[in-house]
């Protein structure tokens, strides 16, 4: 990315500093993705009832433009759907860090052997 230029400042205002910002990270991808799936959604549904109207071969009745609509808009659909599983993907990114990491994010306490005679007890 040129410097200087920003993109997503939703995004790139996260510095990745500990859990809460991998969860911050992981929350602002997942509502753009979300956001941009639905946008892509719309736009294919409006893209198709406008291509639609379009005249097409007289004798075809408009199936030929429809079908050539259905071709253009199969793109922006498609595009709707990557976004979505982008949105999944947001969400398995910080659950797969809290797998991964769990031992760092919360340590388990060192168990003590009972066996182990306390010679620091006094009794």
């Amino acid at each position: 990315m040129a410097a200087g230029r920003q993109r997503i400042p939703e995004l790139e205002s996260i510095d990745f500093t500990g859990a809460a910002s991998i969860a911050d990270y992981s929350r602002e991808l997942r509502n753009l993705a979300r956001d941009l799936s639905n946008e892509t959604g719309t736009a294919a549904q409006e893209l198709q009832a406008v291509l639609s109207r379009q005249r097409g071969h007289p004798l075809l009745l408009g199936i030929d433009v429809r079908l050539r609509a259905r071709k253009v808009t199969k793109r922006l659909d498609r595009a709707s759907e990557c976004f979505a599983g982008g949105a999944v993907e947001a969400v398995k990114l910080y659950a797969e860090f809290r797998v991964q990491f769990a031992d760092a994010i919360n340590p388990r306490p060192a168990k003590q052997d009972p066996r182990r005679f306390d010679f620091d007890n006094g009794g």
